[in-house]
């Protein structure tokens, strides 16, 4: 390499004639008169700087390599799930199971008027996610300890379309409830609305939300409950459940 780099690079008689020296030391000798010429001394630390370029190069390519094999699975060439980060939920209604009384029980004593306990929600659909929170059975379940914003909105329909599904009471309930390590659940937040609808009209609309920040532990879980079940499940943006942590 040295004896070809001699006849390539441009330079001073001297550095020719040091590329000659170099190229015809014999392993294990003396450099003493690489190191004695100054010429020698320079064009031998240049070498050196561009050999540990070089290798820094090399160093770096093969560690960017080694990065990119381990994020991607490349025996099926799928990219694996993501780190979880901070925990969130966003969570979108699924039409109810009408004998709605008998399943409300495993969610704890309820309150009269909040007392249907909403079992099924959607969480992964495109409207829907879930990050670093457990969802099971209509409840979410916190992993990590902290202050969380906890949230819901529900679209209630009602009264409902048909004569007999009418009822004298036109007040509609939503609430959000903490589980934890006590036997029965504690009532977080309440929203109530109160709406008169034409005798003439088949159904109305009506959408109550509420949210707030609670200190929250590892294990705790929430859901939703209603006093009524006429409730608009044909728009997912509409009703929905869901919480995130605050780092305050």
């Amino acid at each position: 390499f040295l004896f070809q780099l001699k006849s390539q690079v441009p330079g001073s008689a001297e550095e020719l004639r040091c590329l000659q020296v170099i190229n015809q030391q014999q392993e294990g000798s003396s450099l003493e008169e690489v190191i004695s010429n100054q010429s020698c001394l320079k064009l031998a630390n240049t070498i050196k700087a561009y050999v540990a370029t070089v290798t820094e190069n090399v160093i770096r390519r093969t560690a960017v390599k080694e990065a990119r094999r381990s994020y991607f699975n490349t025996s099926e060439g799928q990219v694996p799930p993501k780190m979880a980060g901070k925990p969130s939920a966003h969570l979108t209604l699924r039409p109810q199971s009408l004998a709605q009384d008998g399943n409300s029980k495993r969610f704890g004593n309820l309150s009269q008027s909040c007392r249907h306990a909403i079992a099924r929600w959607e969480d992964s659909t495109i409207h829907s996610h879930l990050q670093n929170i457990t969802y099971r059975d209509g409840r979410l379940r916190v992993n990590q300890a902290g202050k969380y914003y906890v949230y819901s909105q529900i679209y209630f329909r009602y009264p409902s379309d048909g004569a007999s599904a009418r009822v004298s009471v036109p007040q509609l309930v939503q609430c959000i409830n903490w589980k934890t390590s006590y036997s029965q659940p504690i009532l977080l937040l309440k929203g109530v609305g109160t709406k008169c609808w034409a005798p003439e009209a088949d159904y109305g609309l009506h959408a109550l939300y509420q949210g707030g920040l609670f200190e929250l532990k590892a294990g705790d879980e929430l859901f939703v409950s209603v006093s009524s079940l006429a409730i608009d499940y044909n728009d997912a943006a509409a009703s929905y459940f869901g919480a995130f942590r605050l780092d305050l």
